[in-house]
């Protein structure tokens, strides 16, 4: 770093070459993951993150430029540091430098632009704008080389993200041939590293053994150019992943070693969004192995952090492995709510996969689910995966399907009761109902009164007034009650 500087700052470039130097510069360091140091070098130009760069004294074409990678790394760096409206940022300056390249007539700095754009939307959780803008890239950079690959590995990662595994993996597959030519080790082991993911997906009961051995020297190869860029960061990555095609073998021991060694790496890099992610992972491997009361602590810390770095996708992902926890520790209720909020997250980014996918957990997870409820769900997850089926989808789906039928069938059964007029007490019925509302609320929160208040609209000194006066069974319910200290009088 201090020496590549002092290359910078020692050479009399003119201010065109200079801010050149930089940008390429930058692109190398981001490449190793090194986002600070990518950033140092691009301080004369880029003073404060946040803001635009200082362009003056350059030529249009170098502006676009330098406009372009100061948002790919506020993209970078925003995650990374959980900072809220680092991506609108991002695409601001993105969008600002394909409006420039396009009056000079670059169309394929245009399109390696958008490229960035896309990923930027991918990000956000907007899948199908993500997917139409790299498509259209990718068309376009028609030249071989790292700006059309680095397209191509956003656009499997998209594909991958959309559950549409085949599709990824086709994606890397057809253009394998230019990832043996290009010579950028970080590009190299990213489609190693993408490859593995997308067949790890793709695993059948009569492929297992074949494609676990396809997947581990996938990644080999990926953590051997990894390692060849000097990108820790991917490295992690890797080995987060590692361990889990280790879950699915069941080998829960040696996948902990990877987790942990992956968690290890992204503290060290200061990296929140990523630590969050691994820990998503080691919460669905201590799920597998029964430890459910550990595995909801780190479940709920990993939704904790990731609701703070705007990547709407993994957090997507978070909540449902939280969900499942708290469905098997018999808190369906507050699971229920979880999973709702899974589908709601994944709705409003636009990634109707993911929201399809929490449906069919919430299907999953839940048994007393009412009908019309368990109906909903199956309906929007066949409509919202429309585009998604692989054989696992579809045995989940088979599942799911026959819990549906059976809950259908048992709503049908003749109830005897129900030709009699029963009399109704309205205050008696009122206060069950007033009973259940509550508990409901209660268990949404994990028993927290002042957060129930606000589900149900009421402050909680009222909430806490009508549970002790008239539903102290509910007590048990609520988290305890912490009682200020009293101060004590100071004699004057």
């Amino acid at each position: 770093m201090r020496t590549t500087l002092e290359k910078l700052e020692s050479s009399h470039l003119t201010p065109n070459e200079s801010a050149w130097r930089r940008c390429q510069a930058a692109v190398e360091l981001k490449d190793r993951g090194d986002y600070e140091g990518a950033r140092e070098v691009m301080r004369p130009l880029w003073k404060r993150f946040g803001e635009r760069p200082d362009l003056e004294g350059l030529n249009p074409p170098m502006v676009a430029e330098v406009l372009l990678h100061v948002g790919i790394l506020t993209r970078w760096i925003g995650s990374k540091n959980q900072i809220s409206d680092a991506q609108d940022v991002a695409k601001d300056l993105i969008n600002e430098s394909i409006r420039l390249f396009g009056t000079l007539g670059d169309s394929l700095r245009v399109a390696a632009a958008r490229a960035e754009l896309g990923f930027c939307y991918w990000w956000a959780g907007a899948l199908d704008e993500a997917r139409i803008m790299l498509t259209e890239a990718v068309q376009k950079l028609n030249i071989e080389g790292n700006t059309r690959a680095n397209a191509l590995i956003f656009l499997a990662i998209v594909e991958w993200s959309a559950s549409r595994y085949s599709h990824s993996l086709k994606v890397l597959n057809d253009n394998a041939a230019l990832f043996r030519k290009i010579p950028n080790p970080t590009l190299k082991g990213a489609f190693h590293n993408q490859r593995a993911m997308a067949l790890r997906k793709l695993i059948t009961t009569e492929n297992r053994a074949d494609y676990f051995r396809r997947i581990v020297k996938e990644y080999e190869h990926a953590e051997h150019y990894f390692k060849l860029a000097h990108n820790t960061l991917y490295r992690a990555d890797v080995k987060n992943n590692v361990g889990n095609v280790l879950r699915q073998m069941r080998r829960f021991k040696e996948a902990h070693k990877y987790i942990q060694e992956a968690r290890r790496l992204a503290v060290l890099l200061k990296d929140k969004a990523l630590v969050a992610q691994f820990d998503d992972t080691r919460a669905q491997l201590l799920t597998d192995e029964g430890q459910l009361e550990e595995a909801e602590i780190v479940a709920r810390s990993s939704v904790s952090s990731l609701k703070k770095s705007g990547h709407q996708v993994l957090l997507v992902d978070s909540l449902i492995t939280h969900g499942i926890v708290l469905a098997r520790l018999g808190r369906k209720e507050q699971a229920q709510f979880t999973f709702q909020n899974a589908i709601e997250v994944a709705h409003e980014a636009g990634a109707l996969n993911k929201a399809g996918l929490a449906a069919l957990s919430l299907m999953e997870e839940i048994d007393d689910l009412k009908p019309n409820v368990l109906a909903t769900a199956y309906e929007q997850a066949n409509e919202w995966l429309a585009d998604c089926y692989n054989q696992g989808l579809l045995l989940r789906f088979k599942t799911v399907g026959v819990k549906l039928a059976r809950e259908l069938r048992r709503e049908r059964t003749p109830d005897v009761d129900q030709l009699f007029n029963k009399t109704l007490c309205l205050p008696d019925e009122r206060l069950k109902l007033e009973g259940e509302v509550i508990s409901q609320a209660l268990a949404k929160v994990n028993g927290q009164i002042t957060k129930a208040a606000k589900l149900l609209g009421i402050r909680y000194q009222t909430l806490a007034f009508i549970i002790e006066a008239r539903h102290p069974d509910l007590l048990k319910q609520r988290s305890p009650i912490h009682r200020r200290p009293r101060r004590k009088k100071t004699r004057k």
